[in-house]
């Protein structure tokens, strides 16, 4: 059996969106679990959208996504170069031998030519009808033909493609796709002007000299598809044809069509692997890596959009979905993206850590200038009270802050709410129960102001809601006495005078 190689091929014309994303991972979960391997090829023939620092972004992103490369761009190999535009002179090889093998064709057209033609001929489209009416070398008296190519006039080579013939694609998520060739235009295969071919014909001949045994790619590249078959026919190599898998595309989260970055801009969540400064706009775009995701998060989620296990399990690390991959399962029809399972995919995988790990994580964004033992002991302690509550490491802050820095303001909700006239007077009393405590842990300092609250036959909630605003801020936050075991009994007193003499 020959060994499964598939490839990754994106166009470095900006950031790598986050369906390219899906593309590459569903690349590396099938190769892998065939035991092949990945390829990373850059396709650059479009010299024209090429764009300064987008290669370096995809590398980067594959990297920080644990999606490992085993050949290709940044890694070397045997089928070296792997950026297409250092590959001239190999396709102008096989261009060579399809225009001799009269299965294409020169032609000189000029866009304003062609523009002439839509004009004229409704739905036009360059082909076996159309062909015998523009300028090309099926056309062109052979003086004029070899006066034009000596006198260095541009030129495209097109395919031709014969009409009335049925062209079948098996793809192995779609089954059988057949297309009557005369719906196929004659594409440009290659330009003289840059010297440089196009898609079509550099995808074609690279994935035949790398050996690629699989083509997998979005939905969008499905129309292509019967004519990569007439090239694999055209060029002799129908018996090393890959085989094609065609994969759904990612939808909006509302309304119909595909994902797009707009939809990320207006709903708040980002739709590239990175953070992206677009050197050509100088317009910025959020990632998830800086938006604060774990990249297997990130991996998990998108692995399930579009392909399901087969059971109940939500939650896989890269091992598992390697495991459990396989094409037959990933769907024909569209994903929605649906962004808050996304967070919560991120949650799920903060909880997973240990205290330790999200306390490190923690301190990394926001360093204090208490590195002792003692105090990260007491930031481990903290996490863990609050992880539960949050979705990424940057919102730690908002729920821990109050254990290392003592409230300046107070919420004026909740201050209307659950600080009541008879509020000073209990906060007070309870200072003098709080300073006869000697042992200030949690169980001993719970049960004896709960005594005391049952002895004087106060309201529990009344005192209990004014001492959390007192010393939090506001109604919020873990169990109120591990939170004053924590702070301590001085900085608990403390802050239960300043909330007497602040609040009104």
């Amino acid at each position: 059996m020959t060994k499964v190689r598939v490839r990754f091929a994106p166009s470095p014309t900006g950031a790598l969106h986050i369906g390219g994303v899906r593309t590459a991972l569903y690349n590396y979960l099938f190769a892998k679990k065939c035991g092949g391997d990945m390829l990373l090829r850059i396709e650059d023939t479009d010299s024209a959208r090429f764009v300064p620092g987008a290669e370096a972004y995809i590398i980067e992103s594959l990297n920080w996504l644990g999606i490992k490369i085993d050949e290709g761009v940044g890694v070397g190999g045997s089928h070296a170069p792997y950026r297409q535009s250092e590959r001239k002179e190999i396709y102008l090889q096989y261009v060579n031998q399809l225009l001799d093998g009269g299965l294409a064709y020169k032609a000189f057209d000029t866009p304003e030519q062609l523009e002439v033609k839509r004009t004229e001929i409704k739905n036009f489209q360059y082909d076996a009808s159309t062909r015998g009416q523009m300028i090309n070398s099926l056309t062109l008296p052979k003086k004029e033909l070899e006066k034009r190519i000596a006198d260095g006039e541009p030129f495209v080579v097109r395919i031709k493609i014969e009409p009335d013939e049925d062209i079948t694609v098996h793809d192995l998520i779609r089954g059988d796709v057949t297309i009557n060739s005369s719906i196929v235009d004659d594409k440009v295969l290659y330009k003289s002007s840059d010297g440089l071919p196009t898609y079509h014909m550099a995808n074609i001949v690279d994935d035949h000299l790398m050996e690629i045994s699989h083509v997998i790619r979005g939905e969008e590249w499905l129309p292509s598809a019967p004519l990569h078959v007439l090239l694999y026919k055209y060029l002799g190599w129908e018996n090393s044809m890959p085989q094609f898998a065609h994969l759904p595309l990612l939808l909006k989260p509302e309304g119909n069509g595909k994902l797009s970055k707009r939809d990320g801009d207006k709903l708040g969540f980002p739709v590239f692997p990175l953070d992206w400064n677009d050197p050509k706009s100088g317009e910025k775009s959020s990632g998830y890596r800086e938006a604060g995701y774990f990249p297997e998060a990130v991996v998990n989620f998108l692995a399930l959009l579009g392909w399901h296990p087969g059971g109940e399990q939500e939650l896989f690390s890269l091992q598992e979905l390697i495991d459990s991959f396989s094409l037959d399962r990933v769907s024909k029809s569209g994903a929605k993206f649906d962004y808050e399972k996304a967070k919560w995919f991120n949650h799920k995988y903060l909880q997973a850590k240990t205290n330790e790990e999200v306390a490190a994580l923690f301190l990394n964004e926001h360093p204090f200038t208490d590195n002792s033992q003692a105090f990260i002991a007491k930031v481990v302690t903290v996490v863990g009270m609050v992880k539960e509550r949050v979705n990424f490491v940057s919102e730690l802050w908002e729920q821990t802050s109050f254990f290392f820095e003592a409230p300046t303001t107070y919420d004026e909700k909740t201050v209307k709410k659950r600080w009541k006239e008879d509020s000073p007077a209990l906060m007070q009393e309870l200072i003098t129960v709080l300073e006869g405590i000697e042992d200030f842990s949690v169980s001993n300092s719970e049960e004896v102001v709960m005594n005391w609250i049952t002895q004087k036959e106060y309201n529990t909630g009344a005192v209990m809601n004014a001492f959390r605003l007192a010393v939090v801020g506001e109604g919020k936050g873990p169990h109120m006495f591990d939170i004053t075991s924590l702070i301590g009994k001085e900085e608990t007193i403390t802050r239960l005078k300043r909330a007497i003499e602040t609040i009104k």
